[in-house]
């Protein structure tokens, strides 16, 4: 890879209900359990710093009242859109730590402000939910790739009169469980799906068919969420599932995204370092991405 490696925090929590009554999600703490791994200097990169967040309140939220923090959010995204934008003018490869799913607004909305650019989306869940399959929406965490595609409320879908931010055919799904329940709805868009099993079998062929699906955009961006890795590894998650993929999978997945030409960076999201005492499965994660982005 060319370009120089920069790694910016973008510890945003406000996409997730809390874990218990009273407590907020702990993912917000990603970041820094993977820098203590020593990740900024084992992938050789600038340190970009850190994008703070708002206050995470859900008080007087109701169902049916929309995307809980919503306000909160859309701020955020235009600060962290403001601040990738700076990096991708310097032609930057970003490592972005978040933070929750919402967290690929940013980089969402900055990359449209830019041209025609593509999302990548691995995870264990196809966070496609809308008012139109669901009875109500509210933890955005779970309607990121919905939003980022221009399903949801304007003051989240439609900042800067972008919407949507990433067209239906220039994103990919990849790593869901094979009972997912919005998984016809993100077909019937025509987005490509490649489920967890399938990766399994041949994670580079999966890469492959990413990369040819997206060959005719300016770029694309990586979205990862720590739950398309198999529940057994990787439990420190808000929603852990069995039939995810492992470490090796992994890895032999990102590997050729990472390093394709038009890929422009890639955000984490969802490791709950409150759910990892010892300090393991970070250590685990942060070697995954190091090998990687080798």
């Amino acid at each position: 890879m060319s370009r120089s490696r920069v790694v910016l925090d973008g510890p945003s929590n406000l996409g997730l209900r809390p874990p218990v009554d009273g407590t907020v999600p702990g993912c917000y703490k990603l970041a820094g359990a993977i820098r203590d791994q020593g990740f900024v200097q084992r992938i050789g990169a600038v340190d970009a710093g850190y994008v703070t967040p708002p206050r995470y309140d859900r008080a007087g939220w109701k169902p049916g009242d929309g995307v809980f923090n919503a306000a909160a959010m859309a701020s955020y995204t235009v600060k962290l859109a403001d601040r990738l934008t700076k990096l991708f003018d310097e032609d930057r490869f970003v490592v972005l730590l978040g933070g929750e799913c919402s967290i690929l607004l940013g980089p969402a909305l900055a990359l449209k402000r830019r041209g025609r650019y593509g999302v990548v989306y691995l995870d264990g869940h196809s966070d496609f939910r809308t008012v139109d399959n669901s009875p109500y929406v509210g933890a955005a965490g779970g309607e990121a790739l919905a939003l980022t595609t221009g399903r949801g409320q304007a003051d989240l879908t439609d900042l800067e009169g972008l919407a949507p931010y990433t067209r239906d055919s220039d994103a990919v799904l990849l790593g869901i469980r094979a009972d997912d329940e919005y998984v016809d709805d993100v077909r019937a868009a025509g987005i490509p799906v490649w489920p967890a099993l399938a990766i399994a079998e041949d994670p580079g062929k999966a890469a492959a068919g990413v990369l040819e699906h997206l060959q005719e955009l300016d770029g694309f961006w990586v979205h990862l969420d720590v739950d398309i890795l198999d529940a057994a590894i990787m439990p420190a998650v808000d929603s852990p599932d069995p039939g995810g993929i492992d470490h090796a999978q992994l890895v032999e997945l990102l590997r050729p995204l990472l390093s394709a030409p038009k890929c422009v960076g890639i955000d984490i999201g969802i490791f709950d370092p409150d759910l990892d005492p010892d300090g393991s499965y970070a250590a685990a994660l942060a070697d995954t991405l190091v090998a990687a982005l080798d």
